[in-house]
């Protein structure tokens, strides 16, 4: 996707699918977290992504939803395309900025 030539071909998706993944972590006696990445929603006609980081107790939960809607990607819209993989990569690269220190 990451090229200076125009796309000519749509890009296609194997399938539909839809995967949905948790991480779940607990945390050691006497550590906090002092913050979450921020929620990610990302909805387009072709595929939508959503994440979001929450704590309950000593517990911090990440979930993740990636769900391609359309087969096929038309080429005039592969800058939204690429769009979408890029705020799917940010996110990926945020998850690191969870802070968490002892009390």
């Amino acid at each position: 996707m990451e090229t200076k030539d125009a796309r000519k071909f749509p890009v296609e998706f194997s399938g539909p699918a839809k995967d949905v993944d948790t991480f779940e972590i607990t945390l050691p006696t006497g550590y906090v977290v002092d913050d979450l990445p921020p929620a990610v929603d990302a909805d387009f006609s072709f595929a939508s992504y959503h994440s979001k980081s929450e704590v309950q107790g000593n517990l911090i939960r990440y979930t993740r939803t990636f769900e391609v809607k359309e087969l096929s990607v038309p080429s005039s819209r592969a800058a939204e395309l690429k769009k979408f993989y890029r705020i799917i990569a940010g996110d990926e690269r945020n998850t690191a900025v969870l802070k968490v220190v002892t009390q």
